[in-house]
């Protein structure tokens, strides 16, 4: 099992229920390959650098999991069957940047 970090951008038309679905199926997706969620984070709406799709902004998410390597291509291609999604980044996590998100998540749970 790798650990991963997915961090996707949702379409800024979109419903807040339009989204909580689309967050839902991909989570789902990911569970029924075998992946375990570490943690979830919604960013919220923010402004992008440059337009994509003609789009100025668009609402953030992150995902950490850990999955076997074979779930990570089914899983970036249904990003890329999905109309909603602008873009999306996964990257496997060494154990440094295990580490370094652990702390990040840490830090973020003695804010909340």
């Amino acid at each position: 099992m790798n650990h991963y970090e997915t961090v996707f951008i949702l379409n800024p038309v979109l419903s807040e229920t339009q989204i909580k679905e689309t967050v839902k199926k991909f989570e789902d997706f990911l569970i029924s390959k075998g992946a375990k969620m570490v943690s979830k984070e919604d960013w919220g709406l923010k402004k992008l650098a440059y337009p994509i799709q003609h789009k100025k902004s668009g609402f953030y998410h992150l995902f950490e999991f850990t999955a076997p390597g074979e779930a990570i291509e089914p899983f970036e291609l249904e990003f890329r069957r999905d109309e909603r999604i602008m873009r999306f980044l996964t990257v496997k996590l060494d154990k440094h940047a295990v580490a370094w998100a652990e702390k990040r998540r840490n830090k973020l749970n003695a804010k909340a």
